[in-house]
């Protein structure tokens, strides 16, 4: 590999935020005329029946020229889905209701009593 593709790879600045399944990457690389741009990647794993697993990956490439907007755009949607929604995540919120839905309705348990004993030899 030639030093200038080296260059073009390096990372200058990175920054790894793990969330569930999904973990993103923030890189600041360099390109070959030595200017900086951003890469955001990210990757999430998914788990195959047989246990085994493997990751996709999503990059975007961002250059100097669109930072403004970019951020621009990026703040103002951002907020709009905390206005109009909070800061709670929703799934949580439902996880919640499911376990106390359950947790209020006992009687409704399933247990080995409710099970009819079966001889095979019957059947």
């Amino acid at each position: 590999m030639r030093e200038n593709d080296m260059l073009e790879k390096e990372e200058i600045f990175s920054k790894v935020l793990r969330a569930g399944r999904r973990t993103y990457f923030f890189d600041v690389r360099a390109t070959k005329a030595d200017d900086y741009y951003i890469t955001i990647t990210e990757s999430k794993k998914f788990t195959e029946e047989d246990g085994s697993f493997h990751f996709k990956k999503h990059k975007i490439y961002l250059y100097k020229e669109d930072f403004g907007a970019f951020k621009e755009i990026l703040d103002e949607m951002t907020n709009y889905v905390l206005d109009q929604k909070g800061e709670e995540v929703i799934s949580e919120r439902h996880q919640k209701d499911f376990r106390k839905l359950f947790a209020e309705k006992p009687e409704e348990t399933v247990t080995t009593e409710s099970f009819t004993d079966i001889n095979f030899d019957d059947i």
